[in-house]
């Protein structure tokens, strides 16, 4: 017995419509190595640092910066005591709130990445604002022991290179590089959308 046969439309999917991995720009403007950066691994180096002055305040005072014509602190000052107590808290309240925010972005606002960019853009950009004053004053603090390296303290050595492994992703994010950017991955988006429509419509 011949089943009849009943003509099928047939679908042509080519190459502008469903491009190469390579040629497909960044969907998210939060993608996860930026988020781990500054969801993840920010937080944890803040707080570590708010508890290391918690547990040893006196420790991690003097070993900002060099002593070089006077003996460091055996007691710190309550006003010193309370200054770097604070400090330290506003750097773990800064990290918790890269947490909470990119979080809560990266999650009710996929659907809407050009929204999700803006603001990002209002979180980072004021960190990024903070980080190089951080370095300029830092190095403007340190007087005449700014470039005698063999003088500084392992914490200032970690406060320096831990602050570029901040800085320079910042710096990548705002540049646009292995992200979604709204004003040159939009128009893709765009006519990646109405192509679709355009094609299962007709």
């Amino acid at each position: 017995m011949l089943m009849p046969c009943f003509p099928f439309p047939q679908f042509q999917f080519t190459n502008a419509f469903c491009p190469s991995k390579s040629k497909m720009p960044h969907s998210s403007p939060l993608p996860d190595f930026y988020y781990f950066c500054f969801a993840a691994y920010e937080p944890f180096l803040t707080i570590i640092g708010f508890l290391g002055a918690l547990a040893d305040p006196l420790n991690a005072h003097n070993s900002q910066a060099p002593w070089s014509n006077a003996l460091p602190y055996k007691t710190l000052p309550v006003a010193t005591l309370v200054t770097i107590l604070q400090l330290a808290h506003v750097c773990a309240l800064l990290g918790c709130v890269n947490l909470f925010v990119l979080t809560a972005v990266r999650k009710h606002l996929s659907h809407n990445p050009a929204l999700q960019e803006k603001m990002i853009f209002s979180l980072l950009m004021p960190l990024l604002i903070g980080d190089l004053f951080h370095m300029w004053l830092t190095f403007w603090a340190l007087g005449g022991h700014r470039w005698d390296f063999q003088s500084w303290s392992p914490m200032l050595w970690t406060t320096i290179i831990l602050g570029f492994t901040l800085m320079i992703p910042r710096i990548c994010w705002h540049l646009g590089i292995g992200r979604y950017v709204d004003s040159r991955n939009g128009s893709f988006r765009g006519d990646s959308v109405s192509k679709s429509k355009e094609l299962f419509q007709g």
